[in-house]
């Protein structure tokens, strides 16, 4: 297998000389072997395979993960009520929304609250408490839209009252330790701040001829599809590169949006939930798995989206490749057909590793 991760590293050496990437990191698992962990960077900037990077909504994937092994040891259900932990959760209207539904988006708790400030979203029980007052848009159960930021505190209240442990201590104690993970962080600790590589905007496009096209139906007024969109990454967060790169924000735990890991730590998270796991280490069963991906589409959709992780399979078998990426490109899934799991982690916000999957599956025979 040496032979992929000298293309890779000769991919991103180029990706680096070209100037399209400033620093980035890349690892695959094949069968639960490490195959790929190359990490490259532009002259002047040191990185190496244990740096860290901002990973955004990559984060996601891991907190379902957590989510998922708290119902395998029965601490709670994907259909059990929110509100059933967090009873507080339960006022206008809310009092029947489920955890499945956070988890695949569908709780009509996707807007922010309309007014704060870029560090109120490291208060975490003052967060809690005005998701809590909010009511429900649209109403739960009816239409799918990405809850980009609040999924982080619906689900980890949920866990805490559930469970005990917040969000940080859960993720650590029931992913990063069992599988001796160097880069997996929500809340990161100040003796780790060295290790972050800052987020970078994305370079402006290059002006280019515009073709004229016929125009979408704008959405009403009023309607979901006008008001969420806006309100579930409000303004007074973005630009999210300079959001991400505050110190209050970093140390605080928002697993929807703020995570700090490196590529070898995504994949080897994705490569612990298949196959045979590494090294003897599998987070969860097939039996949880599938009831993790088994989410049907909501009506005008072509797929579902399994509790917590897009899937990414063909049209076939649309389970077959599951997991979650990231504002800026950062990505990890996992192939359940190949056994191949993958981590993707950048600086410069853009595009995502397509051309990297690309040569990797070449390569190991797993198109």
């Amino acid at each position: 297998m040496s032979a992929v991760q000298d293309a890779v590293q000769q991919l991103l050496d180029h990706l680096i000389a070209s100037g399209t990437e400033t620093a980035l990191q890349v690892a695959v698992y094949h069968k639960g072997t490490l195959i790929v962990d190359a990490w490259a960077a532009a002259p002047g900037r040191t990185i190496t395979g244990t740096s860290l990077f901002p990973i955004f909504s990559t984060g996601k994937g891991i907190q379902a993960t957590a989510m998922h092994i708290l119902v395998q040891k029965g601490v709670l259900a994907l259909d059990d009520r929110v509100s059933r932990w967090w009873p507080e959760f339960a006022a206008h209207g809310k009092q029947d929304i489920t955890i499945r539904q956070v988890l695949n988006h569908t709780a009509g708790m996707a807007m922010m609250p309309e007014h704060g400030s870029p560090t109120d979203v490291a208060d975490w029980d003052g967060m809690c408490r005005k998701l809590a007052a909010m009511p429900p848009f649209p109403a739960p159960g009816t239409a799918r839209f990405y809850h980009a930021i609040t999924y982080a505190w619906l689900l980890g209240e949920t866990a805490r009252r559930a469970d005990g442990r917040d969000c940080s201590r859960l993720i650590q104690e029931e992913i990063a330790r069992p599988l001796g993970l160097d880069g997996m962080f929500f809340g990161l600790p100040a003796s780790e701040m060295h290790r972050v590589q800052d987020a970078e905007k994305s370079p402006p496009a290059p002006p280019s001829p515009t073709t004229p096209q016929a125009n979408a139906a704008a959405p009403q007024p009023g309607s979901p599809a006008a008001v969420i969109p806006a309100r579930s990454v409000p303004s007074w967060i973005g630009p999210l590169e300079d959001w991400i790169n505050m110190p209050a924000v970093r140390r605080a735990c928002i697993p929807a949006s703020n995570g700090f890991m490196n590529a070898r730590s995504i994949a080897r998270h994705y490569a612990a939930l298949i196959g045979a796991g590494v090294d003897g280490i599998r987070l969860i069963s097939d039996e949880t798995l599938e009831a993790a991906l088994a989410d049907p589409p909501m009506p005008g959709e072509k797929r579902g989206y399994g509790p917590g992780y897009s899937l990414g399979g063909p049209d076939s078998d649309p389970t077959a490749s599951f997991g979650h990426g990231g504002y800026g490109g950062s990505n990890g899934w996992a192939d359940r057909r190949h056994d191949l799991a993958f981590g993707f982690a950048k600086a410069r916000m853009g595009a995502g590793g397509d051309e990297i999957v690309k040569v990797v599956r070449a390569l190991t025979g797993t198109a």
